[in-house]
């Protein structure tokens, strides 16, 4: 648990001292090219040597109605329109170079509208070389004595190196010669006079303080980030005529040290400026640029020259490099060229000029968000993700902005009139950049070995005031003596000259005897050391055409699976795009799904809603229909006990005719339109009981309602169930009335009107019937309370007051002849009273009713 703990760190904990405290902001600097024709109008003025200012143009003051305005911007150095390529190399590019020597990253990129002069000062142009050629130039000048041999480092898919003995490096060195097309370039080569004027660099420049014991081997790769897609401008693809194939995006990784590289990108190792600008030209050449309306040449995509330095330290004696991965030291000075932030109504891009604008710009948006971010995070202390993923060229050097290394950017700027609101956007861009701050990269030891082992053990001549061996040899023999004779009788001189001579000669002849013998000795060993050494050869060569068949099979299978690694990478980019597709689908799903749930619930609301409203009607249908039968049934029997009184009187009649006399008396003629025969009202389903005459053709009499003054209201009838039906013929009518037998809350919340049918037996015997009226209130427990106000009385009473009518039947016929009085309708009709406050007729009655009123 505790190692997969100390993993968790995005950064080595060794990175977190006092320097990791330590910050630099990110060195902005600002570039003014000069105007195409002289009499051009300018929008941009330099200050001094940090400040520049804008000032709205004339045509754009008269489209914003006279609004002038000028604004100053500081950087940390201004460079004008007269500066030397020369004077922005020793300020910008110089320091970045001396870091990358002595084993720390750095990051340039150039920034500005499209046609700023971006491409210019990254590459320069003939006769005068810009950053790039520069920067390799000072790289080979520093290390030039130094440059282990080629194939000594060897670059991995894993972006770190390895290592390779001399007998390694030697076979794969006549490997890559023997082949027809070798792809490193050759130092032996003429330079190609297409860019010979653009690496010819008059300045000597050098970085100081080299490390002497140390190897180095310079890597160069070239990248195009092109419409949010990586292309490696370096990849050799076979031509095909019939059906050429396109170029294959590359995919971003993070190495074991969470650095972010391009995989599959191809690596050249070069050992000169020529090598290095020739395989860049190379590049240059696949790099697409396109003839917009601003610009004849310009950058359809952002360029990324990257250039590796490995630094590996040399073994104890000095001789060969120390075989140690761990001690490899990589360095990475990446050179950006941006492509230009444009206006698409300026450049009057159509098609795929039009889609590359929009992922030029959107991509250059999202390097605005990250700085806006990482601003607001180091200025407000807040911890929001910074959006590196959005865009692959954020992606890419996120590991710049964490703390591996220096950043700087050169904003480009083109002072003309046309393109202030661009030159505005990029300084306020500019404005935000230069107040992020960058970690400080921390200082790498690279080895604990003695310094100085490069030439200890090398042999020094005469220099080092060391005799020779000749020096040693004549300092041997015995001196001569004086050869001088200045008398003729001198016998000694002669004599010691001999006597020295031939000791010499003697010393000679041992000394050549010796000689003879060590190189007879000699020559026997060295004739067992080649004998030896050819044994070893021979067993050498074995062991090499062994490792050389290991080394093809290894190779047939690093292809096999780099094949088979790019077709899952195909793969997984199509699983990643299915994904893409199949989460878009689910979340529409989703979303349908959810507005179905909604729907589906607003339905079995309106479901439950509508049971409960028929479930409600049906109850108050089936009491309503429960009531009408018993009606009905009230009403049959009432229709047949009509009828049997009616056969009683006829019998009785006809038991009077035939037992008492006839006694003459005029007879009274009856009324035509009593004999006619009554027919029943359609208005309500519900049978209304007869009134019959003594005669079956008599018409019986129709009951009339009458509409109560309050029928606006909704009211609660209330009537008992011991209640009878009378024959009052102008019945009270109150519509949309609650029925109830006994009286309820739930009836009374619903209405404002309450009436209870009273029915009692009167003075002369016959029934009448009490309405009482009143108001229902609700009380503050919330019920409710009835304040009667109203009392309206109903009675049966004969209109003479001679005859008194059953509540029930019609009187029967005179056996008189008398039928002609019950006839009328006058002496039919029942007398409504009402009772009311402030009547005449004693307390609270008031008389309505009309003998010949047919209607109330």
């Amino acid at each position: 648990m505790k190692s997969a703990r100390a993993k968790t760190p995005r950064k080595p904990i060794v990175k977190k001292g006092s320097q990791t405290n330590l910050k630099d902001p990110v060195g902005v600097y600002c570039r003014v090219r000069p105007l195409g024709f002289p009499d051009q109008e300018c929008c941009i003025e330099v200050i001094n040597n940090t400040t520049v200012q804008l000032h709205t143009p004339e045509g754009y003051r008269l489209n914003r109605n006279g609004d002038y305005k000028e604004t100053q911007y500081s950087f940390k150095q201004v460079f004008g329109t007269h500066t030397t390529q020369k004077e922005l190399f020793d300020v910008v590019a110089n320091p970045l170079v001396d870091d990358l020597i002595h084993g720390k990253n750095g990051l340039l990129f150039t920034y500005g509208v499209t046609g700023s002069g971006k491409t210019h000062t990254m590459t320069g142009s003939p006769g005068e070389g810009g950053l790039l050629p520069r920067c390799l130039d000072m790289i080979f000048n520093s290390i030039g004595s130094f440059q282990a041999k080629r194939y000594v480092f060897k670059s991995n898919d894993r972006n770190s190196m390895d290592i390779q003995c001399e007998v390694d490096a030697l076979l794969e060195r006549q490997k890559r010669e023997a082949m027809p097309n070798a792809k490193t370039p050759s130092s032996k080569r003429q330079v190609d006079p297409e860019f010979a004027d653009m690496i010819t660099v008059q300045e000597f420049c050098k970085a100081e303080e080299v490390d002497e014991d140390s190897v180095y081997g310079v890597f160069v790769s070239y990248i195009e980030i092109y419409n949010n897609y990586i292309y490696d401008l370096l990849e050799e693809v076979p031509f095909d005529p019939i059906k050429p194939k396109p170029p294959q995006s590359k995919l971003l990784r993070e190495d074991k040290n969470h650095n972010m590289y391009v995989a599959g990108c191809t690596e050249v190792e070069v050992k000169s400026t020529e090598e290095a600008f020739e395989v860049f030209w190379r590049g240059q050449k696949k790099r697409r640029i396109a003839n917009t309306h601003l610009n004849r040449e310009s950058s359809r995509s952002h360029s990324v020259f990257n250039i590796k330095l490995v630094q590996a330290p040399l073994d104890a004696d000095g001789d060969n490099v120390l075989q140690e991965k761990e001690q490899i030291t990589i360095s990475q000075l990446s050179l950006v060229d941006l492509a230009g932030s444009e206006r698409t109504n300026r450049t009057r891009a159509e098609g795929n000029r039009l889609r590359e604008a929009g992922n030029i710009n959107q991509s250059l948006m999202t390097l605005r968000t990250c700085m806006d971010v990482l601003r607001e995070n180091q200025m407000y202390g807040t911890n929001k993700m910074v959006p590196y993923r959005d865009s692959k060229l954020t992606h890419l050097f996120k590991n710049y902005f964490d703390g591996e290394g220096k950043v700087r950017m050169i904003v480009c700027v083109n002072p003309k009139a046309e393109d202030y609101e661009e030159n505005l956007q990029v300084m306020r861009f500019a404005e935000v950049t230069q107040e992020v701050e960058v970690a400080r990269p921390v200082d790498k030891a690279i080895c604990g070995l003695t310094p100085g082992r490069r030439y200890r053990n090398q042999p020094r001549g005469p220099i080092g005031n060391e005799p020779l061996v000749t020096d040693v040899v004549l300092q041997s023999f015995p001196p001569l003596p004086s050869c001088e004779i200045l008398d003729i009788n001198d016998e000694q001189t002669l004599p010691r000259l001999i006597e020295a001579l031939e000791k010499r000669h003697h010393l000679r002849q041992m000394m050549i005897d010796e000689f003879n013998k060590q190189s007879n000795a000699f020559k026997a060993l060295l004739q067992e050391f080649d004998n030896a050494v050819l044994s070893k050869e021979n067993h050498m060569q074995g062991k090499l055409n062994e490792k050389e068949k290991m080394i093809s099979g290894q190779k047939l299978e690093i292809e096999r699976l780099e094949k088979k690694n790019k077709t899952l990478e195909y793969k997984i980019e199509i699983l990643e795009k299915t994904t893409t597709i199949y989460e878009e689908d689910k979340r529409n799903l989703q979303q349908e799904l959810e507005t179905q749930n909604q729907k589906l619930q607003r339905q079995f609301s309106d479901k439950r809603r509508l049971e409960a409203r028929l479930q409600g009607m049906v109850t108050e249908t089936t009491m309503k229909w429960e009531k009408e039968c018993e009606r009905r049934v009230a009403a049959k029997q009432l229709e047949m006990q009509n009828k049997l009184w009616v056969k009683d009187e006829k019998l009785k009649q006809l038991k009077a005719i035939v037992t008492e006399p006839k006694t003459e008396k005029p007879e009274r003629p009856s009324r035509e339109r009593d004999r006619e025969k009554v027919t029943q009202r359609s208005v309500s389903p519900s049978p209304v009981p007869f009134l019959f005459q003594p005669d079956q053709n008599a018409p019986p009499i129709r009951l009339r309602h009458r509409r109560s003054r309050s029928a606006g209201d909704r009211w609660v009838d209330h009537k008992p169930a011991s209640n009878m039906q009378t024959e009052t013929v102008m019945q009270p009518h109150v519509p949309h009335a609650i029925t109830v037998s006994v009286a309820n809350e739930k009836a009374l919340a619903k209405c404002e009107k309450y009436m209870l049918t009273h029915q009692e037996l009167a003075s002369d015997g016959e029934i009448e019937t009490k309405l009482i009226k009143g108001d229902i209130y609700k009380t503050r427990g919330g019920g409710q309370s009835v304040q009667f106000t109203d009392i309206e009385t109903l009675k049966q009473e004969s209109p003479n007051g001679s005859r008194k009518r059953r509540s029930s039947t019609v009187a029967p016929a005179q056996p008189d002849g008398a039928e002609s009085e019950w006839t009328d309708v006058e002496t039919r009709c029942s007398v409504a009273v009402e009772m009311k406050a402030g009547s005449q007729l004693g307390p609270g009655y008031q008389h309505h009713a009309q003998p010949k009123r047919k209607k109330p």
